[in-house]
């Protein structure tokens, strides 16, 4: 990859607004499941929804050409199947040429912006199911957080059913994020036990018409044994998400390690894990992930 400017890439933003639909007509495609028949993606959709802290640095993602050199360097590193996005951030990634070959999936719910009230009526305000179609992208994520004390939750599943149904209708993988939360000290905080996961993956299964395309992104539990349990809870493919930086990466690779030993599941979703690791050695982090599939 070239270095890159911020300066360059809002310089073709204002002249020429039409080389993002370009860039994605241009794109190198791929099979969601390269030859390896594991997913081994990046995830950068946490900024959209306000979310831009990770460990003990509440605006470590404030910086979008940092971030955007994390990205490239993460999806530079051999193994690394693709990234999962908001428009803003794969547009910058396509306009650098860094999606050749890879995988994009759209972030589609970014409306529960984190520590709003109404953090759980999660709406659609990225991507929706046809423009990941007309951008030439592989999938649709969506996330949906059950509470049950939150009238929110009832609006976040009729949109989540929805755009299920219209990915479904492209023949586009719906990747759904399940789970049980709950206000606690004026936070939303999700239930990792393994009965609440396995509960949250029960709901999201039966979301839309036809669960044909869906994969289902879902968190380690609190107890790792306990995730035996939750792939045995679901028929549809699974892949694991990172969650926030950990004190002890040693131990995290251990958890990822055990749960991706489970045939129904598929790949790792890992975003600031990866992207800001406490050590600063991003292709360290991402080489020592994909060496877990």
């Amino acid at each position: 990859m070239p270095p890159i400017a911020v300066s360059d890439l809002t310089r073709l933003r204002a002249t020429r607004p039409e080389a993002v639909a370009e860039a994605a007509r241009r794109r190198a495609r791929r099979p969601l499941l390269g030859g390896t028949g594991r997913m081994m993606v990046i995830a950068a959709d946490h900024p959209a929804r306000g979310a831009l802290g990770v460990g003990g640095r509440p605006d470590a993602m404030a910086n979008r050409l940092d971030l955007l050199e994390r990205l490239c360097t993460a999806l530079a590193r051999p193994g690394v199947d693709g990234v999962l996005a908001t428009p803003d951030i794969a547009e910058d990634l396509l306009l650098l040429g860094a999606l050749e070959h890879k995988i994009v999936v759209g972030s589609m719910n970014r409306g529960g912006l984190a520590g709003a009230s109404f953090e759980i009526d999660d709406r659609f305000t990225a991507y929706r199911a046809a423009d990941i179609a007309k951008a030439r992208f592989d999938a649709g994520k969506l996330l949906m957080r059950f509470d049950t004390e939150d009238p929110g939750t009832l609006d976040t599943m009729a949109g989540a059913a929805q755009a299920v149904a219209e990915l479904a209708e492209h023949r586009l993988t719906a990747i759904v994020e399940p789970f049980i939360s709950r206000r606690a000290g004026g936070r939303v905080v999700n239930d990792l036990s393994g009965d609440a996961v396995i509960r949250s993956i029960a709901m999201a299964s039966a979301l839309g018409p036809t669960s044909a395309y869906t994969w289902l992104k879902v968190p380690i539990t609190d107890d790792v044994d306990d995730m035996a349990r939750v792939a045995e809870a679901t028929t549809l493919p699974l892949v694991l998400l990172g969650g926030e930086v950990s004190d002890d990466p040693d131990a995290a690779y251990a958890r990822w390690r055990k749960a991706l030993a489970l045939p129904s599941v598929y790949g790792l979703v890992v975003g600031r894990s990866l992207l800001y690791p406490r050590d600063g050695d991003v292709a360290g982090a991402v080489d020592t992930a994909v060496g877990l599939l």
